[in-house]
């Protein structure tokens, strides 16, 4: 059996507009291994790609080309069986907490459908005893929330339920898209807790997607930092965070305001211009009519990743190509 968990390779998706082709996602890589479990960011501003690689590995989009492997398995390919175990190792938690419940239902309807369709326990109590011990895991007891409706319960609550239903199957891979961004900044914190106590406890491997480099510091393991679909810069979290090399990534994180009164925020806000460069997968660098360090070369060409520090840490720039990286740039 393979010692990888999941692989992406190559994956791309393209949608149609009229007769206009937009890259959502352009030839993604990604290898997560088995063990140790991990949490790999993927973060990036509003469009560049992000929920669409979450759709395209919990299997709701399929893709334009490239392969998804699972254990080995490519899952592409894998037959109505082979696909509903690969749901069960393979859980969602979405942004929306409120959205995924039916509120006609109490909150023991989502853990009574999970058991049911997924044949998971021989009786009642025994399905009691585990909806329990997955509601501790994520800090809830029983009594206190499933007999009640949705509306009865905060943001918070909502989303640990969603960790609790997906952590209920047991899975290997969890992706959790944006679980954060519509809770309160002081639950937060407890959100994040529970994703870093199931991955060194659990074993459980998670894809964090997000657009708060804040929450990607402090949880993830690597990251990969999209712009228009395509990975800008990629390695240790850490690493890309705080000695950024991509134009684009220096510039999201210096725009990040800094907590000292005494620091004044200069400059103006300048919004993007439209994603010109994005209705070809072979047309230049995305990047290319934002960046302040753009060349000749970058107009027609699409760059590859470069090593650019610690080893995994890799920028999509022709400024690390040696034999590019002297060609006079227009001015911006």
């Amino acid at each position: 059996m393979s010692e990888k968990l999941l692989e992406v390779h190559n994956a791309t998706k393209i949608y149609k507009q009229g007769k206009r082709d937009v890259v959502a996602l352009q030839d993604f890589n990604l290898t997560l291994d088995k063990h140790p479990a991990s949490i790999v960011t993927i973060a990036g501003e509003s469009g560049s790609g992000k929920s669409t690689l979450a759709k395209l590995v919990l299997g709701f989009e399929k893709l334009s080309s490239g392969r998804i492997l699972f254990e080995g398995q490519d899952m592409t390919r894998a037959s109505t069986r082979e696909l509903k175990e690969y749901r069960r190792k393979v859980q969602a938690v979405f942004q929306d907490p409120f959205g995924v419940f039916n509120p006609y239902y109490r909150v023991e309807h989502v853990f009574e459908m999970v058991s049911k369709n997924f044949r998971l326990f021989q009786s009642d109590s025994q399905s009691r005893d585990h909806i329990e011990e997955a509601l501790n895991v994520v800090g809830l007891q029983g009594e206190a929330v499933l007999r009640k409706y949705p509306h009865q319960l905060s943001g918070g609550q909502r989303q640990r339920i969603m960790i609790a239903r997906a952590y209920l199957l047991k899975p290997k891979l969890i992706v959790a898209d944006e679980p954060v961004s519509m809770v309160d900044a002081s639950l937060r914190a407890s959100i994040l807790d529970v994703m870093i106590r199931l991955r060194d406890e659990e074993g459980i491997s998670f894809l964090y997607i997000t657009h708060d480099l804040s929450t990607a510091y402090q949880v993830g393991d690597q990251i990969f930092m999209f712009y228009q679909g395509a990975i800008a810069e990629t390695g240790n979290a850490t690493d890309v965070i705080t000695h950024p090399q991509h134009p684009y990534v220096q510039l999201l994180i210096d725009s990040v305001p800094k907590p000292d009164p005494n620091i004044r925020w200069q400059g103006d806000i300048e919004l993007p211009p439209d994603e010109e460069m994005r209705t070809s997968s072979k047309n230049g660098c995305r990047f290319y009519p934002r960046c302040p360090k753009r060349m000749n070369h970058c107009e027609s060409n699409f760059p590859q990743l470069y090593q650019v520090g610690n080893p995994g840490h890799e920028a999509s720039c022709f400024l690390f190509d040696g034999k590019v990286a002297g060609t006079p740039a227009p001015s911006v």
